[in-house]
């Protein structure tokens, strides 16, 4: 064969993806990525309810203790309402909207995106009856996961685990507070009253975090088996950065300028919010708030540096797959990949509006630099990739069909509205077909370091959805759309 030809061959996959590539409909991805939040809805469902194959559930949670814990999200493919992850889903919601809502209202999707966001902030405001009183937990995940129901048949204990001054749990108060600081700023244009309630919460729950230290599996080891936090330092400075932006008060940033920086992190996530916060104090540098130099000049330094190591000019870059897509952990790596795009989405603007560059250990990187590199990672996530598939399932033509999703792989109540027992449900866990309900926009954990996924329901490290792995691409699709 002539090397021409040879070479046209090689260049095949290429130029499909490249195809692919141009086909991609942000704006859809967009709308689908708030489909799923609705799917995740616990509690009572609103009239416009989307993902109809649900309904109602949980809709006792928190009676017993006198507090009202209905509604909120099921975290992933479980029916456990995991305070940690889900307070920062909704920070990871807010930053999007604060900072994209113009790109939001164009495509249609502000209301939906503040409605996704409405539903768990308002669940944090129930679970946070007294100031230093917060509810972390509504269920018990060892019991959840030995069953396999349908939220609306649930037969396992709905137990609320909660913090307080003598329990305490200051990285998911310090989170809370984030997530609901953020929010605030979200809502203050549509509805102040309740963009006031938020900041309220949120600042008795910073004073809560920052009065009593303690990391919460400490106070609730339930939690702690499935979403162990690795310090409070992070949601500290995050929360007072998100607090400093929606009150301009002196108070949270001399917190920030004495509190700790982080270094250069490996990774924005459920877990470390360093780089979050880090990215809010350069926007106050880049507008001149703050001196380039000391403790804020430490803190843009870190963002730089971890910014830069994952488009791949810095000294220690994040570690690619071979069809292009960062490589973090082996365990939902899409999640990384979503917050690390919305940091470096997010980061372009504010290096855009400042008329700046990033100064990179290998080179100077622009903004149209790391938004190509965002859309090169989003593209890989819809079906640009060595497989042909959309990780977000509903989107294109092949996609994930066997999600690990405890109420998409059984069917509808409203289909069949006889109940299904705990150990019964694994009756449709074991069917090698689809899930009967489509769980639209749902991201799921992701292909390994080779570009390899096998769509099965038991593979739970690669084929389990989250709202910790949606909610930051929101902001990214609207910037993309």
């Amino acid at each position: 064969m002539a090397p021409k030809t040879l070479l046209l061959l090689a260049l095949i996959p290429f130029l499909l993806l490249g195809q692919s590539c141009a086909a991609i409909d942000h704006g859809l991805a967009l709308t689908k990525s708030l489909l799923f939040f609705e799917a995740q809805r616990s509690g009572k469902l609103p009239p416009g309810q989307r993902a109809t194959w649900r309904g109602d559930s949980a809709l006792n949670d928190g009676k017993d203790n006198g507090v009202d814990l209905s509604g909120g999200y099921f975290d992933a493919g479980d029916n456990v309402k995991f305070g940690f992850p889900m307070a920062y889903s909704l920070s990871a919601i807010a930053w999007g909207v604060v900072e994209f809502s113009s790109r939001l209202e164009a495509k249609k999707e502000l209301g939906n995106a503040l409605a996704a966001l409405r539903w768990g902030t308002d669940y944090l405001i129930h679970a946070h009856p007294e100031p230093d009183v917060l509810y972390v937990e509504v269920g018990d995940g060892n019991s959840d996961h030995e069953c396999w129901q349908r939220p609306e048949d649930m037969s396992t204990p709905r137990t609320p685990y909660k913090i307080d001054a003598s329990k305490p749990g200051s990285d998911v108060a310090a989170e809370s507070a984030a997530a609901l600081a953020a929010a605030s700023i979200a809502f203050k244009g549509s509805d102040p009253k309740y963009s006031g309630t938020l900041l309220t919460h949120a600042k008795q729950l910073f004073e809560f975090a920052r009065n009593h230290r303690g990391l919460y599996q400490n106070s609730v080891p339930q939690a702690g088996q499935f979403y162990s936090s690795s310090g409070d330092d992070d949601e500290i400075v995050w929360a007072a950065a998100w607090l400093h932006r929606a009150t301009g008060e002196q108070t949270y940033l001399d917190i920030l300028s004495s509190g700790n920086n982080g270094g250069v992190r490996s990774e924005f996530s459920w877990d470390d919010k360093y780089v979050g916060a880090q990215l809010l104090v350069t926007k106050l540098l880049l507008e001149g708030k703050v001196p380039n130099s000391g403790p804020w000049a430490a803190y843009k330094n870190n963002v730089d540096m971890f910014v830069c190591s994952v488009v791949q000019k810095g000294n220690s870059n994040v570690q690619k797959s071979p069809g292009g897509l960062l490589w973090f952990l082996p365990w939902a790596n899409l999640q990384y990949v979503t917050s690390s795009m919305l940091v470096v989405s997010t980061y372009a603007d504010y290096l855009s509006a400042a008329k700046a560059t990033l100064s990179c250990p290998q080179g100077s990187v622009s903004p149209q630099d790391l938004i190509s590199f965002a859309m090169s990672q989003v593209h890989y996530i819809l079906g640009a990739n060595p497989k042909a598939i959309s990780y977000m399932v509903g989107f294109g033509t092949n996609f994930p069909v066997q999600v690990h999703h405890r109420g998409a792989s059984i069917v509808s109540i409203k289909a069949d509205p006889k109940s299904i027992g705990c150990k019964e449900g694994f009756d449709w866990f074991n069917r090698n077909s689809p899930n009967p309900n489509v769980l639209e926009g749902a991201l799921v954990g992701g292909p390994d370091a080779n570009d390899a996924y096998t769509d099965s329901r038991s593979n739970y490290q690669q084929a389990e959805p989250a709202t910790a792995t949606n909610a930051p691409l929101i902001g990214v699709l609207a910037r993309l759309a």
